[in-house]
């Protein structure tokens, strides 16, 4: 597949939009994530609209809401916009309680459509490389960075892999469920 003219646009849109922004606990650029995230869905067989979306999954979370949703319905179109939502789990401020959202959301992606469950599964499988390496380099101090601790983190990935594994399991997946298995084996010892 050849990318369009349409994902460069999408591209400095969300690096504009992400460019104040850090990952959590790091100095690395928000950036980083986005730009993995994108080349992930593509890697696993995304097309434009979801490669796009990943690029922009947590811009209506993060960046703007209901203004930013409708600017990427102008220039991205309505699918782009129902992925990104579908990929949301909040964008009230303040953000609802941790565990409720992370369970409401669960749920949600259970009957999600297949370009969510993509983009979130991506999205999921960046972050949980991250927290493993991070794991590996700082261990438990790790932990403060989450809302949820580390007993917290590791029962949301570990529901993520099972939710996503329903109906029927993904390559994709299954390297998400690989990265937390070796997650939850470290943190035991």
């Amino acid at each position: 597949m050849i990318l369009s003219p349409r994902f460069e646009e999408a591209l400095v849109y969300a690096a504009r939009l992400h460019a104040g922004q850090v990952r959590k606990g790091t100095p690395i650029p928000y950036v980083a994530h986005i730009l993995a995230v994108a080349a992930i869905v593509l890697e696993y067989g995304g097309n434009e609209d979801e490669a796009i979306a990943a690029l922009l999954h947590d811009a209506v979370e993060d960046q703007g809401g209901a203004a930013t949703r409708e600017e990427i319905r102008q220039h991205f179109g309505e699918t782009v916009v129902q992925i990104v939502d579908g990929c949301t789990d909040a964008e009230a401020i303040p953000k609802p309680p941790w565990r409720p959202r992370k369970e409401a959301y669960l749920a949600h992606l259970w009957l999600a459509p297949p370009s969510v469950r993509l983009v979130s599964a991506a999205d999921k499988l960046h972050n949980a490389r991250a927290i493993l390496a991070d794991y590996r380099a700082i261990g438990d101090a790790l932990w403060s960075r989450f809302s949820g601790g580390k007993e917290g983190t590791l029962w949301y990935y570990r529901s993520l892999v099972e939710v996503l594994r329903e109906p029927e399991t993904t390559p994709l997946v299954e390297e998400l469920a690989r990265v937390v298995s070796e997650l939850e084996r470290l943190t035991r010892t």
